[in-house]
């Protein structure tokens, strides 16, 4: 059995971590660390987590023992806290996949630039991958830290990664509408989340400077083979999970859908967590509700000549926890989608 510590085990997608390990029949789920509710009992916090009730959230400020008694250890910690825990996870011979931004970037001054924080683990660069299943699979399988994509990017690069990789679109010409459910602004008190400020409203947000932009630009350009500018403009819709990317960019080849469907399904032929829909069928948040799967549907807008993307996902799972246990699979040698089989929640 795979011994699983969580660092950051009460916000929402440490809760989620629970809910998705606890039914892996590979994975002893040990320490739940919490910062601000250390000492309280799990089953207090989230009753609806029966297999977890009895345990009692340990700090996260004991990095030695966590580790120690660990084989993997999930953190899901705000940008700029899993510093200390990498540094001890290299040192201890032990793995981890990190949820937040801090091991996402392959230059760092990106990330210094954008979060406005000192990187301080530059060694630990040789030690990470970025934790994209459909793109790093074979690096994934032997990384000691797997640097789990933002949600929202990951809807993103598995709309677009066929596109780029076979040219046919212009990538000067990507612009990206993202809508998000309110769990994506995680656990934390905010106005911008209360019910009374989202509800039936539809808003958007960090035009132009989402931080999730140069995570995009990075994958993409990757993808292409030269660098990739994008227009990215995220919104907050008044539902608790999902994601829907809508991405547009002119064709540069003259291919009907039938046929950009027909390489779409040959690119993710052997995925088992992406769905390309048929013509004329586009994704909603509902359908990937609860489950690791993302769907993608595609259109051409002939009188444009512009290629049309819909990319839909739940940002608790295959954005962020799901996608973490995804990662872990293919760390330890087990089928990927161990633990991940359930399917969405409809209606």
């Amino acid at each position: 059995m795979i011994k699983a510590a969580i660092i950051g085990a009460t916000g929402y997608t440490g809760v989620e971590l629970v809910r998705l390990l606890s039914r892996h029949p590979q994975v002893e789920i040990g320490a739940l660390a919490s910062r601000s509710q250390a000492g309280q009992s799990y089953g207090e916090i989230f009753p609806h987590l029966v297999s977890a009730r009895d345990r009692v959230c340990v700090s996260q400020e004991d990095l030695d023992n966590l580790v120690a008694e660990s084989d993997v250890i999930f953190t899901a910690l705000p940008h700029g806290h899993s510093f200390p825990v990498a540094e001890k996870v290299i040192k201890g011979g032990k793995r981890m996949v990190d949820l937040g931004a801090d091991f996402r970037f392959d230059d760092y001054r990106v990330y210094e630039e954008w979060y406005g924080i000192k990187h301080p683990s530059e060694e630990l660069k040789p030690y990470t991958v970025y934790g994209l299943p459909e793109l790093y699979r074979e690096r994934i399988r032997e990384a000691k830290l797997v640097a789990n994509p933002g949600c929202y990017v990951t809807s993103i690069i598995l709309g677009l990664a066929p596109a780029l990789r076979e040219k046919i679109i212009d990538p000067n010409t990507i612009v990206i509408d993202s809508k998000s459910g309110v769990s994506g602004a995680g656990r934390g008190a905010s106005v911008n989340t209360l019910y009374s400020e989202c509800n039936e409203s539809i808003k958007a947000y960090n035009i132009g400077c989402h931080r999730h932009t140069p995570e995009i630009e990075q994958e993409l350009s990757k993808l292409y083979g030269a660098p990739v500018t994008v227009t990215f403009t995220p919104h907050l819709t008044p539902m608790t999970r999902g994601i829907l990317s809508t991405i547009y960019a002119r064709l540069e080849k003259n291919l009907p859908a039938a046929g950009i469907i027909d390489l779409y399904r040959e690119f993710y032929r052997k995925e088992p967590f992406v769905h390309v829909l048929p013509e004329g069928v586009y994704p909603q948040t509902k359908f990937a509700l609860g489950s690791n799967f993302c769907f993608i549907g595609v259109a051409v807008d002939k009188r444009t000549g512009r290629l049309v993307i819909t990319s839909a996902l739940d940002n608790l799972v295959k954005g962020a926890s799901g996608q973490a246990v995804q990662n872990m699979n293919i760390m330890f040698g087990l089928p990927e989608t161990t633990g991940l089989e359930q399917l969405g929640l409809y209606p």
